[in-house]
């Protein structure tokens, strides 16, 4: 009987990378880290690929606790030009002593970029305006937010602040976090690889690594949604209607 015996000299490259793509995004699954290879300029085909990520034991890496629960969101209209629409959050978490804190999360619907990720202890509604006063002054101003109806959110400083610049709120229903599903998906995915991940032990620790996780996040990450473009990728091509999607494949 003949059983099949890895050539580990011709699979090194493939280990290599393999290892390393793990070490620096340990939350992602065996489809992210193969559209990563490929990046890369790889050519290894998926059998191979995947053939290694389970003799590396990769599959059975310890996956953290989930807080927030699967939802199947009812899908929005996604819009056709940057700024269009804005998405726009509050989530919690602790440090390790106990103090609880927030984050107030900005990204823009049409390729998904994270815009922002604000933390304190507490963010009022002045704060609010202070982080969308920053993103302006680089982006522009969005045709409209979409958001929840959280007290900061519907106070009259952020309404305002709307009304001054032409921007139409847009609130979600009470108890229907699925219209708001752009937001609602990156939440998920930041609760589950950062604040689900590590333990601050302070705010700067937390905004620093949330800062390193946000520039991933933006410029290193494939999205399918995206055709598997980053959101810096898909955001250069609206910005340069010349370049096609094949340029980047």
């Amino acid at each position: 009987m003949y059983f099949y015996q890895p050539d580990i000299r011709r699979d090194e490259p493939v280990i290599q990378a393999l290892t390393e793509l793990a070490e620096r995004y340990p939350r992602y699954g065996f489809k992210k880290l193969f559209q990563l290879v490929r990046r890369q300029g790889n050519a290894w085909n998926h059998k191979r690929v995947h053939r290694i990520y389970c003799l590396l034991k990769l599959n059975f890496r310890r996956k953290g606790k989930q807080r927030l629960p699967v939802r199947n969101p009812v899908p929005l209209v996604t819009p056709e030009a940057l700024n269009q629409s804005w998405s726009i959050d509050f989530m919690h978490d602790a440090l390790v002593c106990g103090r609880r804190f927030r984050t107030f999360n900005v990204v823009d619907d049409f390729n998904r970029e994270a815009l922002a990720i604000e933390i304190d202890l507490n963010i009022p509604a002045q704060r609010v305006v202070r982080v969308l006063d920053r993103i302006v002054a680089n982006r522009g101003y969005p045709l409209k937010m979409r958001m929840d109806n959280g007290p900061e959110l519907v106070s009259l400083a952020l309404a305002q602040w709307a009304e001054e610049h032409g921007v139409m709120l847009e609130f979600i229903r009470p108890g229907k976090p699925t219209q708001n599903a752009f937001i609602e998906r990156f939440n998920r995915t930041y609760r589950t690889e950062i604040l689900d991940f590590y333990l601050f032990r302070t705010l700067n620790e937390a905004r620093e690594i949330t800062e390193r996780w946000l520039t991933e996040y933006n410029s290193e990450r494939p999205h399918e949604s995206l055709n598997n473009l980053t959101p810096e990728e898909y955001r250069l091509m609206a910005e340069k209607p010349e370049l096609s999607k094949s340029a980047w494949n």
